[in-house]
């Protein structure tokens, strides 16, 4: 019997590098990407494990799986940050902040 392509390894495994690579975004893009990526290889890792021999891409399951919890752990420490940042300072006290750094990063560059 010729082997088959897991279902939804090579999802897996994109979307466990998207969670990653969209850490800094608050966590709303990463972190639901790498809770599905997460779900999906627990799905596609039961699987395997009842006919192994049927099956092939199961590196790419155990790879985004991986990279998914990589992600889920990134997003949740960055969101974590964020809410703190806008719950001591709030957003009037970020944006004073992001603008100090704009006017030294500006001066430095010789403007």
């Amino acid at each position: 019997m010729e082997k088959q392509q897991l279902p939804n390894s090579t999802l897996i495994l994109v979307f466990g590098i998207i969670s990653i690579v969209t850490c800094c975004c608050y966590g709303i893009i990463g972190l639901p990407l790498g809770i599905i990526a997460l779900v999906l290889a627990n799905k596609a890792t039961a699987l395997y494990a009842t006919d192994p021999e049927l099956y092939t891409g199961f590196q790419n399951v155990k790879t985004g799986k991986i990279l998914a919890i990589i992600g889920i752990v990134l997003n949740g420490i960055y969101l974590i940050y964020a809410i703190w940042l806008f719950s001591t300072y709030g957003l009037d006290g970020i944006q004073s902040m992001q603008e100090e750094l704009l006017k030294e990063f500006n001066t430095g560059m010789g403007e």
